[in-house]
């Protein structure tokens, strides 16, 4: 028999103590059931300085949003296939479908954009694909949706915009919302049908790309003709255009609700009361979709945090933050009520890119973060090398970098319609690369730690469901 030497046998021992202690906790994990339930909250543009300014918005610096209140916390890199900065296409498209995936194209792996052509009314209707520009990979909806459960998109975009489109579509480039629009309509021409009879709760904006051209009433219309509303009214969806049609439908209904016209649904700050909030979105889907008892997969996108981030207005940022945060307060809630330890329910809550604001100047703890720059000091205003006055919250990058420099005061920096100075001037501020944070809680939440990839994200939904 041979002996080990002292060395070795303290190394054996430790590695079968180690091997104890990780598969013990990894036992414990596989012998719980897989989520019966899976809410998956994406905050368009919502990165860490976006998040930190609207804690001290809301709460103040020693707060806390509600979400941040959530179990476990990751950071996810978020790079696409051919882009160190992303735009929301691809990582959303990786959160869906777990591939890297170029910028501006939805959900297909390998795929390379193709703007659309436009119609004989001058809209961008025309898909110019062709069948052989990438694969198209599956989505945690569609598998969702293949288990037997039931499936949901809210959105505060237009439906068909890149985020909600990436959960049920597949096409090159994420302008090409009228073929986006015809994927989720069950029997009809371009159906996606790995859909099976349809996606069951559908929530935003852009009526325009689902109903016909009319040169008065629809000019953004499709050019094809056709009223996919109503072909998906005659698949038995329930059809709502306000809050008080929203409010009437019953669970178990298919759902489709276009709450705008044409674009987005409005500004938090500026919302038309025909328009529900996004907490009542939430609710809403929440009670039609749990009528399945096999479950749910619900995406919920506060999609307007990025509009306001890339039109350098931090206050709208704030306001949309604020109502993303009470829409996922909602969900735990109402999860809550009927699965009390979400032992059957898994949600995460995290963004897709990061963005160009910063905050920066040392302001004193309790000046407004919208405000001037006051110094922790003596409360004075912050001078710039010239002598001027800046805010806290400014961007890399934007259209708001004058030639001179002026004062900026606080009634200016704090009105609803200012618009932060910027660093570099550009058209219009862009996304930021950094990564950006993920919170969990509930069933399968545990593996959600350290930093990953926003692809490992989809790997761990699809191992939450145990699919």
């Amino acid at each position: 028999m041979t002996r080990l030497p002292l060395p070795a046998l303290l190394l054996a021992a430790c590695c079968s103590l180690n091997a104890q202690a990780q598969s013990a906790p990894a036992a414990r994990l596989a012998a719980k059931a897989p989520a019966k339930n899976i809410i998956f909250f994406l905050g368009d543009g919502m990165g860490p300085t976006t998040i930190t300014a609207a804690r001290i918005f809301k709460a103040g610096e020693d707060g806390l949003l509600d979400f941040e209140r959530l179990d476990r916390t990751a950071r996810v890199k978020t790079y696409s296939a051919d882009a160190q900065v992303t735009d929301s296409a691809p990582s959303m498209g990786a959160y869906m479908t777990g591939v890297k995936i170029n910028n501006d194209v939805i959900s297909l792996q390998g795929a390379k954009p193709v703007a659309p052509g436009k119609d004989a009314n001058g809209n961008a209707s025309i898909d110019r694909c062709g069948a052989a520009n990438g694969t198209s990979s599956m989505t945690i909806l569609e598998l969702a949706k293949s288990a037997g459960k039931s499936v949901g998109a809210v959105t505060t975009t237009e439906l068909t915009h890149a985020t909600p489109a990436s959960t049920f579509s597949h096409v090159c480039d994420r302008d090409m919302a009228y073929t986006i629009a015809q994927q989720v309509v069950p029997g009809g021409a371009g159906f996606n049908a790995r859909l099976k009879d349809g996606v069951d709760v559908l929530m935003g904006g852009g009526r325009n790309h689902f109903t016909p051209f009319d040169a008065k009433r629809n000019p953004k219309g499709r050019g094809d003709g056709r009223d996919l509303v109503a072909e998906l009214e005659k698949q038995g969806y329930f059809i709502a255009s306000t809050r008080a049609d929203m409010a009437s439908s019953r669970p178990g209904q298919k759902f489709l609700g276009l709450y705008s016209a044409e674009s987005h649904l409005d500004y938090a700050s500026k919302r038309r009361p025909e328009q529900p909030t996004l907490a009542e979105m939430t609710a809403k889907s929440i009670e039609l979709l749990s009528a399945n008892p096999k479950g749910f997969f619900l995406m919920v996108e506060g999609g307007r945090i990025d509009h306001a981030l890339h039109d350098t207005n931090a206050r709208n940022a704030m306001v949309e933050t604020v109502a993303f945060d009470e829409a996922i307060q909602t969900a735990v809630e109402r999860m809550r009520a009927i699965d009390p330890g979400l032992d059957n329910t898994l949600i995460v809550v995290t963004a897709d890119h990061d963005h160009t604001m910063v905050m920066n100047g040392y302001p004193k703890r309790g000046n407004p973060v919208l405000d001037i720059v006051r110094a922790y000091t003596d409360g004075e205003p912050t001078r710039d090398a010239d002598g001027k006055t800046f805010t806290t919250l400014v961007f890399g990058n934007g259209p708001n970098r004058p030639d001179v420099r002026a004062d900026v005061d606080s009634a200016t920096a704090l009105a609803v319609d200012y618009h932060q100075e910027t660093g570099v001037k550009w058209s219009s501020e862009s996304h930021g690369g950094g990564d950006v944070k993920l919170y969990a809680a509930g069933a399968g939440s545990a593996p959600f730690r350290g930093t990953i990839e926003n692809t490992h994200v989809f790997t761990l939904l699809k191992a939450a469901f145990g699919l």
